[in-house]
């Protein structure tokens, strides 16, 4: 299989991309994920000028994609996306903490994970979990809307995917904040802001 150069973005809309873009920033892309939480405008305005596909899943600030979807992109919810070879998979959201929309109590999100596995025995599994918020234990934090979810876990120990995008924990939040890291076979990459992933 060749190498997939993968633009992933998370929490904070990058100036970079945005404020002082150049179509040359997006050559040599040939996939863009969203990890939740950006502005479906920013997201649309990327998928108008790169030569791929732009995959997102909702962040717990998400609502206002109910009204103004991102145009131009995909939605990797509760399915999964096959891309030249790549099995994408994708769970967006965060743990419960205030009731608001698209947070998860951990009973929920299982509950989710539990269909999806229907459709990864049709794809045979996946090659990359997209979810906004982390898997618990794996660069999580230890209050309740950055607790990452047990069910994540579960899914890398099972499938062993080649990688696990989240976004969620941001990268001012401590010295702790790891932009890669390994769980077992699977890299873990915290999308914040941007980040080029070669798969």
């Amino acid at each position: 299989m060749m190498t997939m150069r993968i633009l992933a973005l998370a929490d904070v809309e990058s100036r970079y991309l945005w404020d002082f873009f150049e179509k040359s920033k997006l050559e040599g892309i040939d996939l863009i994920i969203s990890a939740g939480d950006l502005a479906p405008q920013y997201l649309s305005f990327l998928a108008t000028y790169a030569k791929c596909p732009l995959l997102y899943v909702h962040g717990n600030h998400d609502s206002c994609y109910d009204d103004t979807p991102p145009e131009g992109c995909d939605s990797l919810e509760d399915t999964v996306i096959v891309y030249k070879g790549l099995r994408i998979a994708g769970l967006g959201g965060s743990m419960l903490y205030n009731y608001g929309e698209y947070q998860y109590s951990e009973k929920d999100m299982y509950k989710r994970v539990k269909k999806l596995r229907k459709k990864l025995k049709k794809t045979g599994g996946f090659d990359i979990l997209v979810a906004h918020s982390p898997a618990r234990g794996i660069n999580d934090c230890e209050d309740r809307p950055h607790m990452g979810f047990e069910c994540f876990r579960d899914l890398l120990d099972e499938y062993s995917p080649k990688a696990f995008i989240h976004g969620h924990v941001h990268k001012n939040y401590g010295r702790d904040f790891k932009r890669e890291d390994k769980y077992k076979n699977t890299t873990v990459y915290n999308a914040y802001e941007r980040l080029i992933i070669e798969i």
